[in-house]
């Protein structure tokens, strides 16, 4: 009931603050960077006081207070000229958001959900006034910053204001160069602003930041970054290209070409760097990269065999006499041309340096799994290390390589046999790369034989299918989920449904027992059996809540806000206190974003965060987070790119294990890593079909779940919405039981995306018990009587049944 700042908060704030930091990417720096502190500086642009913390959608969080830039700046006590230009867009800012709520509010009256109305119509920065004389009289730089709004439910626009510059920011930034202010971009956006044409036109853009999008301590990360007081080191983990329509098939995503029925993945594992470096496409800024305030020197020391690894050893020196700083050392692969066609490149391991004081150095050790140089052989049905040279070359980024070692490969080694999948599509005018031959040194070198190399064939292979049902159901403790063998079939089946006493929304409102919680568990058999309920919370940026809610002395239950006033921190409803009612607090973090986060490349980090999430959790009585989110970065158009990690699985599986760790130490709470499988696009999410060979499934869009399922052992996956080759994820056999349980060794629970089973043409309740996807989520009473009717007709076996009940009560008694 005390709404004072707790201890916690103020605990989160602050490493809040340090995890910005550290996410921030240096993208351009002429002499300009870091600024002294009394040099004065226009500050301009929607988000220089209107900072955007997140994405919108069940990715955001309903916390106390976000710092802006501006505030960040002003305290740190740099002198700011443009004071009126801001004044005066708080104005049109504020007016621009009462014109979208009434419009909100409008359109909510004419749809079966208010969020649909929500997401239909994010809310769209204002332009500021033209940038006037007097906004930069006496400054000595510009800070401009570019901010851009998306989330759940709709796809980015390929259109000025959007991934293009708005006219009133390109005019703005050319009467800035024609007055030869030297500018530092901010781009505070979820993903990529194209920025090639300004470039072209000006040469006073002296700095750019990408710094996506913060969470609560942005402003003042921002403010350190820029004078020094902590040095950048982030790095892209997508790559930005010069042009959209450099990116493969461009022209075909989503809403772009007029289907948003079929979305044919046609470029198949040539995605991202896969892509550009493969077909020798010059991108604006490489994956990878990233600048710092001061230089290091990457320094090769050797390469072993390490049980079922290879072990590469680096030195990093900060070579600079300033700055202290931290590096990311990366290794790629360059895999031989074989029988099966592979991207030029990839990464197969990478590691964040400490913070090193000038002069510094430190030894790093990475590890690359064989799994990491194999491809997908669909004729085969296994990953094979096909037999030849296999190059590593480190460096800091994906353009900024040496050759440094070998992989030796004696004969094409099968690591593991999968199993054969049901469905499969026919792909016409699908990419084939041109091979790039290398260069005659590069040829020279990668022949000499002073190279040091390992051979593949002195690890210690050990890959296996994962366990069978049957050998998980006999290694597991008879608790809770003996109830799964004992109890009659029907009474098991409300198990397979969440809470139905919720109210079915996409998000913010199915939680009954912790206000803003976005669902929960059947508790059908918690008077009879004494079953608890499991309460889940979204995420991936902090846990999502209310920040408030009321509690009705007298009957003690809790005053509902509906889905409208569980957005945007209940500006959309406002609502008087109740008479004879107390008010409670949960004020969340709104730590950075998923692709900030990510751009850390520090697991330690992301580790940390997840051990803060959960002490949240505990503190609010949350039981399973539903994030991360790991989706690829296969479009910049996805409107909810910001909650994912990369366009690279290993980056993104990697990270997102880390995550996993830190959560799960705590016990009592679990995480539900989604959206599996090819959740990449927004517009129409829940009812295109995505059409991609096995190859790309299982190297691009599955092998970053595989990573975070065997390394972390998630306690849940959740599926997606979309359809995957004809069938709804959450129908997938293929999703949820072949590759996950039978080949990964999954044993925790699968729970469907909110509310698949409600379009006419969406998953079929009784199919996603079929399928291995144990949990319809949120639940309703049809989902409850199609499954009962499947039962009953023979359509759903009673050991279907049983298993998806059993591991539920698995995860019931663990959390």
């Amino acid at each position: 009931m005390n709404p004072e700042i707790s201890e916690r908060e103020k605990s989160h704030s602050s490493f809040a603050e340090l995890a910005a930091e550290e996410c921030i990417v240096l993208l351009k720096n002429e002499n300009i960077l870091p600024l002294p502190l009394f040099a004065p500086i226009a500050l301009l642009g929607s988000g220089a006081d209107k900072t955007v913390k997140g994405g919108i959608g069940s990715g955001d969080v309903n916390n106390r207070q976000n710092i802006t830039i501006y505030e960040g700046m002003a305290e740190s006590g740099i002198q700011i000229t443009s004071r009126d230009w801001l004044d005066n867009y708080e104005h049109r800012y504020q007016e621009a958001r009462l014109i979208w709520k009434e419009k909100i509010l409008e359109e909510a009256k004419h749809v079966d959900n208010p969020f649909d109305a929500y997401a239909s119509n994010p809310f769209i920065m204002p332009e500021g006034r033209p940038v006037s004389e007097k906004d930069i009289e006496g400054a000595s730089a510009a800070v401009y910053v570019i901010s851009r709004i998306s989330g759940e439910g709709k796809d980015r626009r390929l259109e000025k204001g959007d991934y293009y510059l708005s006219e009133r920011e390109e005019e703005d930034i050319l009467f800035l160069n024609s007055r030869q202010v030297p500018i530092i971009l901010l781009i505070n956006a979820g993903g990529a602003v194209e920025l090639t044409d300004i470039l072209e036109k000006t040469q006073w853009i002296k700095g750019i930041f990408n710094i996506s999008q913060l969470g609560q301590e942005g402003g003042r990360a921002v403010a350190r970054i820029l004078l020094g007081e902590a040095v950048p080191s982030g790095k892209l983990t997508t790559t930005w290209a010069k042009k959209y329509a450099d990116m493969p098939f461009a022209e075909n995503f989503s809403y772009l070409n007029g289907n948003l029925e079929l979305e044919e993945y046609k470029e198949g594992i040539y995605i991202g760097y896969r892509y550009f470096d493969s077909f020798g496409v010059k991108p604006l800024f490489p994956f990878g990269f990233g600048l710092s305030y001061t230089d290091f020197e990457i320094q090769f020391c050797g390469i072993e065999t390490d049980q079922d690894k290879i072990g590469v050893n680096v030195s990093v020196e900060n070579t600079g006499s300033r700055f202290s700083g931290s590096e990311v050392v990366q290794i790629y692969a360059v895999l031989p041309h074989g029988r099966l066609e592979k991207e030029h490149h990839r990464l197969v391991g990478y590691a964040k340096t400490n913070v090193l004081k000038p002069g510094e150095k430190q030894q790093v050790r990475i590890l690359i799994e064989g799994k990491a140089l194999a491809s997908f052989f669909e004729e085969d049905h296994a990953w094979i290390v096909e037999a030849g040279n296999y190059e590593l070359w480190i460096g800091n980024s994906s353009d900024n390589l040496k050759l440094e070692a070998l992989v030796k490969v004696n004969g094409d080694t099968v690591l593991e046999k999968t199993r054969k999948l049901e469905t499969a599509a026919e792909l016409t005018g699908v990419l084939e790369r041109s091979y790039i031959v290398n260069s005659e040194e590069t040829q020279k070198k990668a022949g000499n034989h002073d190279i040091p190399s390992v051979q593949f064939e002195d690890l210690c292979l050990t890959g296996v299918l994962g366990k069978t049902q049957k050998e998980k159901q006999e290694c597991c403790e008879k608790t809770l989920e003996s109830l799964a063998d004992e109890l009659p079939v029907e009474e098991m089946i409300p198990l397979l449904c969440g809470n139905t006493g919720g109210i079915s929304s996409n998000l913010g409102a199915a939680g009954i027992k912790v206000p803003g919680s976005a669902g929960e568990t059947s508790e059908a058999l918690y008077e009879k059996y004494g079953v608890p309920v499991l309460i889940m919370a979204d995420g991936p940026a902090g846990v999502r809540l209310q920040r408030s809610y009321e509690v009705d002395r007298k009957t003690d239950s809790v005053y509902g806000i509906g889905v409208l006033g569980s957005l945007e921190n209940g500006f959309l409803i406002t609502q008087k206190p109740h008479e004879n009612a107390d008010m409670y607090y949960q004020y969340c973090t709104a730590f950075p974003v998923g692709t900030a986060l990510a751009q850390s490349w520090n697991q330690e980090l992301l580790r940390e965060f997840g051990v803060a999430v959960a002490e949240e959790m505990e503190e609010f009585g949350v039981n399973l987070w539903l994030a991360p989110g790991m989706n690829i970065h296969r479009n910049p158009l996805c409107g909810r790119n910001f909650e994912y990690y990369s366009e690279d699985p290993l980056l993104a599986g990697s990270l997102a294990a880390a995550v996993s760790k830190g959560v799960q130490s705590k016990a009592g709470c679990g995480v539900t890593i989604k959206h599996f499988a090819c959740n990449n696009q927004e517009d129409n999410r829940m009812g295109v079909d995505v059409h991609l060979s096995e190859r790309t499934l299982r190297e691009i869009y599955c092998r970053g779940f595989e990573i975070a399922v065997k390394e972390s052992k998630p306690a849940a996956i959740m599926s997606s919405y979309n359809l995957v080759n004809g069938i709804h994820a959450a129908n997938s056999k293929d999703l949820c039981t072949t590759i996950v349980r039978n080949e990964w060794g999954f044993d925790g629970v699968i729970m469907s995306d909110w509310n698949t089973t409600v379009p006419e043409d969406g998953s079929i309740p009784w199919k996603c018990a079929a399928a291995g996807n144990d949990i319809i989520m949120p639940g309703n009473e049809n989902d409850h009587r199609n499954i009962l009717e499947a039962y009953r007709s023979g359509k759903l076996s009673e050991e279907e049944i049983r298993m998806c009940a059993r591991r539920i009560l698995q995860l019931i008694e663990k959390l």
